[in-house]
């Protein structure tokens, strides 16, 4: 059994736990029936975004005992600790410096005696000019054709920020800028890349490497697939072009490894630089975002940079009681602590954010799915609970039947944007397409309400058969756009970092390390060199080695 944590025994945290008792199973209808004006009373807005959080199974008494246990933690030292830049990445011994990377260029922030201001906007001023020079048409390949196409080697942060964005804002592409295609690859079971590289013209191709460290096997397995399609395209027979020339023309490396990507044939002038003190689940705000700048042009990557830096400056400025990220992060805490919830759907009600559950998958899970405090000791609480979700009107021809009327408690993330499709030109299209966006909040709203009071929504709901009855009290968070915006995204974005880090700061963990991916990666290079040697099976147990022979002789059977 874990040991107790000081956690448990804070006042603070005791109080919730009496407070709880005292609440029993209290359903939400009771609560609005008791506060008629809760959406006031729990709604706060900031930087474009609204948060209500009228639905979640709470009382102005269970914020107030979580804003002390908030304070009782630190945070509002440690929001100042994170934006000043201390070494908040305790097992690493270093910040966590991603707010940096959205800074602007007139602010300056002293870290052990550098400033990092200039080096974040020397780097933002290298991706401006390689945006210009493939924009415009400037940017050659080897046979001097104008690039086209990029493809994105990347996993993980090199991967699903970027996607997430691009794909959020593919509406804000700049005008007057050559067509440019963007493309993501990251599996490495190639995949992907050979759908790319099917179809895809060597000639007009560039490839943008995304690895922090630069040894990610999934990241550089494509990128020496990619290489060699090149070299035997470009460089061969056909061509001849020398292959200093087709890597020069042909590959970005972004990394905090330049020796390293100079070793693997990218070019000094084609690097971007990544700092270590940026984790890669947070790494988008800098160079692992030129995929996002290079379909929305680079004002609008700095609009993305300025929304979240507004959410910054909010989460360092605001009385907790009105912070949305503390806000957001308590309600977290309320439910996984002591309301037992342990999964989290995030459920967006815009198409263009259909990769955003994904993305927080990775930013929360990888973040916060930890198990041992600041001193080694074993939590005595639960810490991140599952996330999932997908597009919110998909869902709800999906799994909504297990929310409705499951036996599993699920807290779900609402979010919409409140405006849609004015800038549509063609007022008979427009029309139709506003009334679509109406349709969809109607489901977004109503989803919520149903969720929350069940067979009260419906007339005469309680007269229903038992197989057609909905118990309602699941507790969810709507969280409006003012407009789907690079600055409001970003925004956004922002809102949930904080989010993670507010928690992580009072369960007392570590959320900018991954030393459980970091196991994954090496157990998986020993058990590749058995595969390939096809020898020290016997180092395995039982399974694995039964997994592995399999293996060989399925490959031994190919003629």
């Amino acid at each position: 059994m874990p040991s107790a944590s000081p956690l448990s025994r804070r006042p603070a945290w005791r109080a919730l736990v009496a407070h709880r008792e005292a609440l029993g199973e209290v359903h939400l209808k009771t609560l609005f029936a008791e506060q008629p004006a809760r959406h006031r009373a729990f709604t706060r807005s900031a930087a474009g975004l609204t948060l209500d959080l009228a639905k979640q199974r709470w009382t102005p008494e269970t914020r107030e005992l979580l804003l002390a246990l908030a304070r009782e933690a630190g945070v509002p030292q440690a929001i100042a600790r994170l934006l000043d830049g201390e070494r908040v990445n305790i097992s690493e011994d270093r910040p966590a410096l991603h707010t940096a990377l959205r800074l602007p260029e007139s602010a300056s922030l002293v870290v052990e005696d550098e400033d990092l201001v200039p080096a974040v906007h020397r780097t933002l001023a290298r991706m401006e000019a390689m945006v210009a020079k493939l924009h415009t048409g400037q940017w050659r390949g080897a046979t001097g054709k104008p690039i086209r196409d990029v493809v994105n080697l990347g996993v993980g942060g090199s991967d699903l920020g970027p996607l997430m964005v691009t794909h959020a804002l593919a509406d804000f592409r700049p005008e007057g800028s050559q067509a440019l295609e963007v493309h993501f690859a990251s599996t490495m079971d190639g995949s992907q890349l050979a759908d790319y590289l099917g179809r895809l013209n060597p000639e007009t191709t560039l490839f943008v490497l995304s690895s922090k460290s630069f040894t990610t096997i999934d990241t550089l397995s494509n990128a020496r697939t990619a290489r060699d399609w090149l070299l035997a395209r470009l460089a061969g027979e056909r061509f001849g072009m020398p292959a200093s020339l087709v890597m020069r023309q042909h590959f970005i490396g972004v990394s905090a490894s330049p020796e390293k990507m100079r070793d693997w044939g990218i070019a000094d002038a084609h690097q971007l630089e990544f700092w270590e003190w940026v984790g890669g689940r947070y790494s988008l705000w800098g160079a692992i975002g030129l995929p996002i700048a290079l379909v929305v042009g680079m004002d609008h990557f700095r609009e993305l940079l300025a929304g979240a830096h507004a959410m910054d400056r909010h989460f360092r400025e605001a009385e907790l009681a009105d912070n949305l990220p503390v806000l957001l992060a308590l309600a977290g805490i309320w439910n996984v602590n002591f309301l037992d919830i342990r999964a989290h759907s995030i459920l967006p009600y815009d198409g263009r954010l259909e990769y955003f559950a994904a993305y927080l998958e990775q930013l929360e899970m990888e973040s916060n799915g930890k198990s041992v405090t600041h001193d080694g000791g074993q939590v005595g609480y639960a810490t991140c609970p599952v996330l999932w979700g997908q597009l919110g009107p998909n869902a709800q021809h999906a799994f909504y039947q297990l929310l409705h009327q499951g036996t599993q408690a699920v807290v779900c993330d609402f979010i919409a944007p409140l405006r849609r499709y004015d800038e549509v030109a063609d007022a008979a299209t427009r029309a139709h397409l506003k009334e679509q966006h109406r349709l969809t909040l109607a489901n977004c709203f109503a989803q919520s309400r149903v969720l929350m009071l069940g067979d009260e929504a419906l007339e005469n709901g309680d007269a229903q058969p038992s197989h057609k009855r909905y118990r309602g009290n699941q507790p969810s968070t709507t969280l409006l756009l003012e407009r789907l915006t690079p600055a409001t995204l970003g925004a956004l974005i922002a809102l949930y970092e904080h989010k993670v880090y507010v928690q992580a700061v009072i369960w007392d963990i570590n959320p900018f390390d991954q030393w459980g991916v970091e196991l994954g990666k090496r157990i998986a290079g020993e058990t590749e060199r058995i595969l390939a040697g096809r020898r020290g099976q016997e180092t395995m147990d039982d399974s694995s080695r039964g997994l592995i022979e399999a293996f060989w002789a399925a490959e031994a059977e190919v003629p």
